[in-house]
């Protein structure tokens, strides 16, 4: 979802791309990985290989954490061996969400989940790795490349009059066709650490969800639940905002004009189809 968004974003700024899938290489791989970026030799690397399913790290961290820590740091080091820079994609959810107002880059980090916690090992694996980084924290993510909670309410809506979504979780709606714009741009400096980017404003799942439904023109009934009452695997950060104290920071447009965008994009593909 993500890495299709950058590919593009970085075509249309002029830059060459190469776009590896996972099926022409595994970031696991140490030696794949050294061999793919010693044949391409690229000034700059964007790493979106994750493993992304939230829920299913609970059981499974250690193949999370291959992914999602180890595989990050394969790249990372494999980047600097060849002279690249390295920006690297990471979550709101190293955080706990205790916090009453947004996150900032040197707040102290404390995962919740098995997710946020093979993510956190990445972060720390791409900087000690690579001194030329980019590690940037995003949240909610949704794009048309990919499943999101966007088209999963949509997709419910087709057959039911009502959705029940949570409200007790806040965050930063962000579509990835503005975060992959804001990633490209970091390549234009040195501005190297942690960066926070994330679509701007903020809402909780059920807020996100009735805007939704607004946006589109769907006549579908929200409902309110609490996170306990949904009995998830993994826990999630119940305020997860982040905001950036970077003195120029990469600013997203906001999540409503993210939303506004992807439903525009969509509405542009099923023409195309």
């Amino acid at each position: 979802m993500l890495g299709r968004d950058v590919e593009r974003a970085a075509r249309e700024v002029g830059h060459q791309t190469v776009v590896l899938a996972r099926s022409d290489l595994d970031i696991c791989d140490r030696k794949a990985v050294e061999q793919a970026l010693i044949e391409h030799y690229p000034k700059a690397v964007i790493n979106c290989a994750a493993w992304t399913n939230v829920d299913a790290a609970e059981e499974h961290e250690s193949e999370a954490t291959d992914a999602n820590g180890d595989g990050a740091g394969n790249v990372a080091a494999a980047a600097a061996a060849v002279g690249a820079a390295i920006v690297h994609p990471s979550t709101d959810y190293v955080f706990d969400g205790t916090k009453e107002e947004g996150y900032v880059e040197s707040d102290r980090v404390n995962p919740i989940s098995a997710y946020g916690r093979s993510k956190l090992v990445g972060e720390r694996e791409v900087a000690a790795f690579n001194p030329r980084h980019w590690i940037v924290r995003s949240s909610w993510l949704f794009g048309v490349n990919g499943r999101n909670f966007v088209e999963t309410m949509l997709g419910l809506a087709r057959d039911r009059d009502e959705v029940v979504v949570v409200r007790d979780q806040v965050g930063c709606p962000t579509y990835t066709g503005h975060l992959a714009e804001g990633l490209v741009r970091l390549l234009d400096g040195e501005d190297y650490g942690i960066h926070h980017m994330a679509g701007a404003g903020r809402c909780s799942w059920y807020d996100f969800a009735v805007e939704i439904f607004n946006q589109a023109g769907v006549d579908c009934r929200v409902l309110s639940m609490t996170s306990d009452m949904l009995e998830r695997p993994a826990p999630r950060p119940p305020f997860s905002v982040l905001v950036s104290e970077r003195e120029h920071p990469v600013a997203l447009p906001d999540w409503h004009d993210g939303l506004a965008d992807y439903l525009a994009e969509r509405a542009e593909r099923e023409v195309r189809a």
